[in-house]
């Protein structure tokens, strides 16, 4: 999509406001009558959500909130059929009497044929996937949601785990822990994450994308996935945008807790760890009100020691006539402690009956320590499989702790007036990192070369070695890095939105027009320590030698690794240096960077009812201004640079939802959206030595995007659905990183690393998702529940270069990355009064991580494919208690990168198995 107009928002919004008022003025509205009420279920009392709530003779509908309430507003005042329909429950039937300026009170119940279909219908896994499905089922666009309780019901330790069962949507992983989030093949810098419509910075230095681990899945009612967007939602996302919905006291109709406690051990540490959770709710009355004021928190707490081991040549093959030769391999062990804290308070106050008001907070902290131990090696000539060659060896160690903090506060309310609604919100979010003074790299290199090291296997290379390889006298110290590292990223919001409900020529109609104004503030300030030429600062050679800092060896599984490094006896031995001396100006200075960016919007969308077609249609504006600081650095000379940069869009949206009978729709949609470069690309930080150099570019373009979704959903019951939808994204402005030596502005450099837009890329796929409640299965066979979804994407985009050599640009295709062409999940269930278990298998197929050269395609990196499969079960020991045991990458699945063929190893992990055992303890 191209950018259409180049004009100041205030204009914007007051040229949407007339044409607001305007349509409003012409529509043809009746009296305000209204009909409002809540569904819940008949023996638990449980609210329901998602459930379409219809006025048969006037084909007017609402959806009942997460609270179960619906409100039906501007109704002419009369005898009425009112409806309720909820998945695997028969439509319930009522006549009501509308009378003019008065409000109908009509609360529903779902009353099942027996007992213990309440219990399918909302609980356990069946309940849980339904619960989903009614969100997803009356949703305006494409969404798909996970229920709170669905999140327990699959083996998964975190908020993005859970978020790869959904179709679309697959993970990316740190350390064999699920972490950034894909929808659709676009990577997690492409989408964007909320909590309760509000949008979260990133705690990373340089990227946009959220990593969805430091979030406790704990503290959270629900997670939704918005595949397409509508002209009320921030335009920020070209994949989707992901919702994190925190508790609320309305949720459930009467006091709430539950208690989690839980033990973890991971096979490759031999570890145990420990996890702890409480939730609770209740409502209160306060004044004249009855149950008006309800108060949601949440405690959270894991500490997780795990580890892995690791061999990678990252990439580092010659590819020659000959075959492959390694140039160079590392061995890696890690020791990884994570603990994970959070917690949640949220109040929920109903001032009047048409006013509600909220204050919502999210607190979460998330804590990386990891050890390191590395055996580097370097070939003096590159060597084939079984072949000896000379190698240069170093060992390595990083001891370092990471803290990332996250907290989001949000104070807002809705007001209805006659047929119109007014929402409001203003919001803070907030996002650390944080990594205190630490050895970033302390180098101990043999002090000679060894002979006859030789290696076999090129997929997991495993390294022979001499004998004195193992001995801590062949190393000396050479090289002590220690740094310290701080990011902010903080984000304040102000939104307004106004709703009318009216009818043209009566139809059912919506319009919808409002504003939002974001400011966003990120640093980012590194500074950098490097201890070297020891011997000439005091040190004997007695001193250098790593026998002096030696550690026993790790527990490594992939070969044989030989002696550790301590931390504490490196760290010693640096006391009685001043630092001051070893500070590294141009290290601490050329990442330094400091941004600010506002986003001002507004937007105008309508929605109709013609029959069993609804339609919804708008256009939302959004204004864009940068300001950047960072440093250019020539040879010894540091000089400030500031940037600025301002652009404007529009992005119009149509979406189609036509329903065939009471169970089938279909859905079409043509939307547009864009993602702003990352803040690593955009800060402006030159540093140029000589004839190379590398540049950020502050005026890089947004990557825009025109998608279409077309599809159709049938439903079957409980939890059963089968659906199909194709999609398509062309996408322009794609951003890569190039060499543009040569060229007009950088004619001057041998090489000229910068970010620069590409021509084009494109994104297309299918995406198919079925589950299904085997009730219809005899005897115990009915407690069987089935669900699988798979998704097929490609992707392609142009990367260009210039060439000297030719005289000009050149370019050439690749994928995007992250995409991987099939994506699926598979899970078998099965229930019973007393207890539910689940076999869960999740798959991607390759996919791109890193492009190394621009101009040469056999240097890209790839990530093989993985397969996951995890079991989870639950005992009830009685009613409010549950024993649970769940087992994690049964198969010891490993990661696996790999560079020009799927033979040759960039990166290759082993993580073990992980097994859990809990006892939850709860009234719900």
């Amino acid at each position: 999509m191209n950018t259409l107009a180049k004009i100041r928002a205030p204009k914007v919004r007051r040229q949407l406001l007339a044409a607001a008022i305007a349509m409003v003025g012409a529509a043809h509205s009746y009296a305000d009558g209204q009909i409002s009420g809540q569904l819940t279920t008949e023996i638990s009392g449980v609210p329901l959500q998602g459930s379409r709530v219809k006025i048969e003779e006037l084909n007017v509908s609402a959806v009942t909130g997460r609270d179960g309430r619906y409100n039906l507003s501007g109704i002419e005042p009369g005898t009425y059929t009112l409806s309720v329909s909820y998945l695997g429950v028969q439509t319930m039937q009522r006549t009501v009497e509308v009378v003019d300026n008065e409000t109908l009170v009509s609360d529903f119940k779902i009353q099942p044929s027996r007992p213990e279909q309440e219990y399918v219908i909302v609980m356990g896994q069946a309940g849980s996937l339904n619960k989903a499905l009614n969100v997803q089922r009356s949703s305006d666009n494409l969404v798909s949601a996970v229920a709170a309780d669905a999140i327990g019901q699959f083996p998964d330790t975190n908020v993005s785990e859970a978020l790869q069962r959904l179709p679309g949507l697959s993970i990316e992983r740190d350390q064999g822990e699920g972490r950034y989030v894909r929808i659709r093949g676009l990577g997690p810098d492409y989408n964007s994450v909320t909590v309760n419509g509000v949008n979260l910075p990133s705690p990373d230095s340089g990227r946009r994308a959220v990593a969805l681990d430091v979030i406790p899945s704990d503290l959270l009612e629900g997670l939704v996935v918005s595949k397409t967007l509508t002209a009320d939602m921030d335009a920020n996302s070209l994949g989707g945008s992901i919702d994190i919905q925190s508790l609320s006291a309305f949720d459930r109709d009467d006091m709430f807790y539950s208690f989690t406690a839980e033990g973890s051990y991971n096979e490759l540490t031999e570890s145990t760890s420990p996890k702890l959770a409480l939730t609770a709710s209740d409502q209160f009355s306060i004044g004249s009100g009855t149950n008006n004021l309800g108060i949601a928190g949440g405690i959270s707490w894991y500490d997780r020691e795990f580890g892995s081991d690791n061999v990678e040549t990252g990439g580092g093959w010659d590819f020659d006539d000959d075959g492959a030769l390694l140039e160079e391999v590392e061995q890696r062990d890690y020791l990884i402690t994570r603990e994970r804290s959070g917690a949640t308070l949220n109040f929920d106050y109903k001032l009047s009956e048409n006013t509600e008001l909220y204050w919502r907070n999210l607190y979460s902290k998330y804590t990386d320590s990891e050890i390191r131990q590395a055996n580097i090696f370097e070939f003096e000539e590159g060597v084939l499989p079984g072949a000896a060659g000379v190698a240069e060896v170093a060992r390595e160690l990083k001891d370092r702790e990471e803290t990332q903090e996250i907290l989001s506060t949000s104070l807002g309310g809705t007001t209805r007036i006659d047929s119109w609604t007014i929402d409001y919100r203003a919001a803070v979010s907030e996002s650390s990192e944080d990594e205190p003074q630490h050895v970033s790299g302390a180098v101990f290199a043999g002090s000679d070369a060894f002979e006859n090291v030789s290696f076999t296997d090129t997929r997991q290379p495993y390294l022979s070695v001499p004998d004195a390889f193992f001995s801590a006298d062949s190393y000396e110290m050479d090289e002590v890095e220690k740094a310290s590292s701080g990011t902010d990223d903080t984000e304040q919001s102000f939104q307004l939105d106004f709703t009318r409900d009216f009818f043209i020529a009566k139809h059912s109609a919506q319009l919808k027009f409002g504003g939002k104004y974001r400011n966003r503030e990120k640093d980012n300030d590194v500074e950098i320590w490097v201890f070297e030429d020891l011997d000439e600062n005091g040190f004997s050679d007695d001193e250098l030698l790593m026998s002096g800092y030696a550690a026993g060896a790790p527990d490594y599984t992939l070969g044989d690794f030989g002696p550790g490094i301590n931390t504490d006896a490196v760290a010693a031995s640096l006391t009685g240096l001043d630092e001051s001396e070893f500070y590294s100006d141009e290290d601490s200075t050329i990442e330094d960077f400091d941004v600010e960016e506002t986003v001002s919007a507004a937007y105008l969308m309508g929605r109709i009812d013609l029959s069993d077609l609804r339609l919804i249609a708008g256009v939302r504006y959004e204004d864009t201004e940068f300001d950047s600081q960072g440093t250019r650095f020539d040879g010894d000379e540091f000089t400030p640079i500031e940037v600025d940069n301002q652009y404007d869009n529009f992005f119009p949206s149509v979406h189609a939802r036509y329903a065939i009978g009471e169970n089938t729709q279909l859905r079409g949609s043509w939307t547009n959206s864009l993602v702003r470069p990352n803040f690593e690309q955009l800060a402006p930080n030159f540093v140029i030595d000589d004839e190379e150099a590398e540049f950020g570019n502050p005026l890089l373009k947004p990557m825009e995007s025109e998608n279409f979704d077309f599809g159709f959903e049938h439903y079957m019951g409980v939890a059963g659905v089968v659906s199909a939808y194709v999609y398509y994204k062309d996408i322009e402005n794609f951003i890569y990183q190039t060499d543009l030596a040569g060229t007009d502005q950088y004619g001057d450099y041998d090489e000229a690393i910068t970010f620069a837009n590409g021509d084009a890329a494109e994104v297309s796929g299918i995406e198919l998702a079925f589950s299904k409640q085997m009730d219809f299965l005899p005897g115990a066979f009915s407690g069987l529940l089935l669900s699988a979804n798979a998704t097929f994407s490609d992707s392609e985009a142009s990367l260009s270069y210039y060439d000297e050599d030719e005289g000009g640009w050149l370019s050439r295709d690749s994928k995007l990355p992250s995409q991987s062409d099939t994506t699926g999940n598979l899970s078998i269930g099965y229930e019973a009064s007393s207890f539910n278990m689940r076999l869960a298998a999740n798959y991607k197929s390759e996919y791109l991580l890193e492009v190394q050269d621009v101009t040469d395609a056999a240097e890209d990196i790839y990530v093989d494919e993985q397969t996951q499969l995890d079991f989870s079960a639950r005992y009830y020991l009685s009613e409010g208690m549950q024993l649970y045991f769940e087992a994690l990458n049964l198969t010891d699945e490993p990661y696996y990168a790999y560079v020009n063929d799927s033979s040759y190893n960039a990166q290759y992990e082993s993580y073990g198995l992980t097994f859990k055992l809990g006892l939850t303890i709860t009234n719900f």
